[in-house]
């Protein structure tokens, strides 16, 4: 008779699973929660303890540490000193693990991190040549058939779930040794262990030849691994890209008086404004650059009403991301069946602070760039100073363009973007796209760059028009220069001391 040692907290497909073992000749062994629900059920379970000649402590603590478990998981069964050691000890094999783990990711807490099921998985892993693991209830189903078929599992999918096991308990392990990070920031280590669940293969990468999924942290908040999709055809690679840019757009408008809309084309905006209400917002986005949006993604934190949704169905969309959704507006949206809906609880909070970036054999870390900047610090360095309305114009440009690719520059009116220079290689090449795009609509705007002007050449071709305002990081060598062209074109520039770089 084979024997199986059973402890689970995800019981979903068990007992079918158990009395399938039994019925082909398995002894269950069993402990806790789990034997109580086994038996139950009615299937006969024997009592780890039994196993053990040694009682459960500690309250629950310990109760498989112990060597008649992990010497019958462990034991080679070729090996004659091992044969020798089992038969002296009065220790019998263990031909098969069935565990899950306490669920730590639901509720993190020091009595939710598991030591035996990590304990007894890792040792039949070890010796996966003659012992089967189970660690996912997706597996019940292949086990028992290659039982019923074989009398025992194959090898290959023996190394299979071994695998599995190791990979699970990396993740499991890596969730909690951030916990403690997150409890004591004095933690230092040169290693970085990241978990994250997989949310769905993806037809493919940034191109048809590239393999492609879609992974969440397990702290996952305001992300679009939380979106709840109401419409459309499955995300794509380029989808959840662009969609992460327009939650970090809106998240930037989050305590604002009025309603955010923006619009992505390949992780670039392509308009921002702030409206009395999501249409009115989105009227603003739509004028800013009709041509960019089409095949976009627009985003809003206002509600998404029928007016609005009638006029988004006009023009091909992607996605739609919003804070809410009339049924009205579903309804309309929902005769573009491919058009993708999404829904985000806009108060939600960022919970990943890290944002992580592959490059060839290794990654780059560095933290998000969410700092809260105080508009008071701002220094204005020409002659010609501000009022309040200049400012806050000015604050709006500011977080957008914080969100276009270097080198960026951003020209906006009456909180709307009329103009937006991305991902050029130098700035006066993204200034001279933005007022191109712009045209007379540049005059009485203003302008934000991601980065300092290095030369007065930029600041001298937006002197062309009647500019309001200029905001920038300031930090250039040649920082007089723009200034001095500021003053003879009574144009007020204001320098933040923040850079705004992006990649």
């Amino acid at each position: 008779m084979k024997r199986a040692l059973v402890s689970v907290s995800n019981k979903d497909g068990l007992l079918e699973f158990i009395n399938g073992l039994v019925k082909n000749n398995f002894e269950i062994i069993s402990t806790g929660g789990t034997k109580k629900y086994l038996e139950e059920n009615g299937v006969k379970v024997k009592n780890v303890e039994e196993v053990t000649d040694f009682p459960e402590i500690l309250s629950g603590r310990v109760k498989t540490l112990h060597p008649k478990i992990h010497g019958g998981l462990l034991a080679l069964r070729d090996d004659e000193k091992h044969k020798d050691e089992i038969l002296k000890n009065k220790i019998e094999y263990i031909d098969m693990v069935v565990v899950n783990l306490y669920p730590f990711e639901e509720t993190p807490s020091i009595e939710n991190i598991d030591i035996g099921g990590p304990s007894m998985l890792r040792s039949g892993a070890k010796n996966y040549k003659y012992v089967t693991t189970v660690i996912d209830p997706k597996d019940y189903k292949i086990v028992l058939e290659e039982i019923e078929k074989n009398g025992e599992t194959t090898l290959n999918t023996r190394e299979i779930l071994a695998g599995k096991v190791f990979l699970e308990t990396a993740y499991y392990d890596s969730l909690i040794g951030n916990y403690f990070l997150n409890k004591n920031e004095n933690i230092k280590s040169d290693k970085l262990t990241i978990g994250y669940r997989k949310v769905q293969d993806l037809r493919y990468g940034e191109n048809p030849h590239q393999k492609g999924g879609f992974y969440k942290n397990s702290k996952c908040g305001y992300s679009m691994g939380n979106c709840e999709q109401l419409n459309g055809k499955e995300l794509s690679y380029n989808n959840i890209q662009d969609g992460n840019v327009v939650l970090e757009i809106l998240k930037e408008f989050e305590n604002s008086k009025k309603i955010a809309c923006v619009g992505v084309k390949h992780m670039n905006p392509c308009g921002v404004a702030l409206g009395e209400n999501s249409l009115d917002a989105w009227k603003k986005v739509y004028e800013g650059d009709s041509i960019s949006i089409f095949g976009g993604i627009v985003g809003t934190n206002g509600i998404v009403d029928g007016d609005l949704a009638r006029e988004l169905v006009k023009i091909f969309l992607e996605i739609v991301i919003g804070n809410e959704f009339t049924q009205e507006a579903l309804e309309i949206l929902k005769t573009k069946k491919n058009l993708r809906v999404l829904k985000i609880n806009m108060k939600n909070e960022v919970k990943n602070s890290i944002k992580v970036t592959s490059v060839l054999d290794g990654i780059l870390t560095q933290e998000l760039d969410m700092k809260n900047e105080d508009r008071n610090k701002y220094q204005i360095v020409t002659e010609k100073k501000l009022d309040t309305w200049d400012m806050e114009e000015l604050e709006f440009v500011w977080k957008v363009v914080k969100h276009v690719k270097s080198n960026g520059i951003v020209i906006s009116k009456n909180f709307q973007t009329i103009g937006i220079g991305a991902g050029q290689m130098n700035r006066v090449g993204a200034m001279k796209l933005a007022l191109e795009q712009g045209k007379d609509k540049c005059n009485g705007a203003y302008i934000g760059s991601d980065a300092f002007f290095p030369m007065g050449d930029s600041i001298d071709m937006a002197s062309q028009y009647e500019i309001r305002g200029i905001i920038q990081p300031g930090g250039s060598i040649k920082d007089q220069e723009s200034i001095d062209i500021c003053n003879e074109k009574s144009i007020p520039m204001v320098f933040t001391g923040i850079r705004h770089f992006k990649h």
